[in-house]
C-alpha cells in the first residue's frame, strides 16, 4: 500500500481493527499488500472499502476484514506451507505469502490463474504458486499442509482436504447448506481426531467440483 495516502491507509487498517483483526503480523501483512492491485475496472475506486467486490468469472474478492479474520484464525507460522482453495483475485494468497514459507493456491478458472500468476510475479511474490485444478480434491502431490484455507463454501469440510492436513494443522473454511446461511469454522487436526470451532457468519460463493469453462 505504498502509493496510498496516509489517511486512506489509516482508515483501511482502522476498519480491520474495528472488526476484530488484532493480530499484529496479519495487520502488517495486509498493510504490505495493496488491495487496489487486485480490483480492476468499474470497482477500482472502491478497493479500500471494507466490502466484497465482483471480479472476473462470476467470482468475488472478499471484504478485507473477512480476509483478515480468516488469516488470523489460520495462525500461520513463518515455516508453514499453506494450501488455498479458490485463488479468485489472488488477494488472500498474497497476504498469506507475507506470513508463510510457501503458498499453493488452486483455482478452477484458467483466466484467474493466468491473471493472478502475472500479478504475483509483478509484485515479486516468489513463494506463491497458482495452479489450475479442481480444488475440492486439494493438492495431494504437495500434501500434507500445515494450514489450509478455503474461500468457497461447502456443506461439510471436504474429506480430501482434511486428509491433507498435518497433525497439528489448521483449516479455516466457510460451511453452509446455502449461499445465505454459512458459518466460518476452524478445524484443528490432533493426534486423536478433529476439533471444530465456529467463528462467525459469512457469505461465500459455493465450492464447485470440476474446472470452470475456459475463458481463454
Amino acid at each position: 500500500m505504498t502509493g496510498l495516502s496516509a489517511e486512506t491507509k489509516m482508515q483501511f487498517l482502522f476498519a480491520l481493527r474495528s472488526r476484530g483483526v488484532t493480530d499484529a503480523r496479519v495487520l502488517a501483512a495486509m498493510e504490505q499488500i495493496d488491495r487496489g492491485k487486485f480490483v480492476k475496472g468499474l470497482f477500482a475506486d472502491r478497493a479500500y472499502e471494507d466490502t466484497p467486490l465482483p471480479i472476473a468469472c462470476g467470482q468475488t474478492i472478499s471484504q478485507p476484514s473477512v480476509v483478515g479474520l480468516m488469516t488470523q484464525a489460520l495462525d500461520v507460522r513463518p515455516r508453514d506451507t499453506v494450501l488455498e482453495i479458490g485463488t479468485g483475485s489472488g488477494y488472500q494468497a498474497a497476504v498469506l505469502s507475507k506470513l508463510a514459507r510457501r503458498v499453493y493456491t488452486v483455482e478452477r478458472h484458467k483466466r484467474l490463474v493466468r491473471e493472478t500468476g502475472d500479478l504475483f510475479r509483478e509484485l515479486g511474490l516468489t513463494n506463491v504458486t497458482a495452479m489450475l485444478t479442481d480444488g475440492s480434491f486439494g493438492l495431494p502431490e504437495q500434501a500434507p499442509f500445515d494450514r489450509i484455507i478455503v474461500t468457497a463454501a461447502a456443506e461439510d469440510p471436504p474429506g480430501p482436504l482434511l486428509a491433507q492436513l498435518k497433525i497439528g494443522g489448521i483449516m479455516v473454511l466457510p460451511v453452509g447448506q446455502s449461499d445465505t446461511v454459512q458459518t466460518l469454522i476452524r478445524v484443528r487436526r490432533t493426534e486423536t481426531g478433529l476439533d471444530y470451532d465456529e467463528l462467525l457468519p459469512v457469505r461465500f460463493v459455493p465450492l464447485l467440483e470440476g474446472l470452470g469453462k475456459d475463458e481463454a
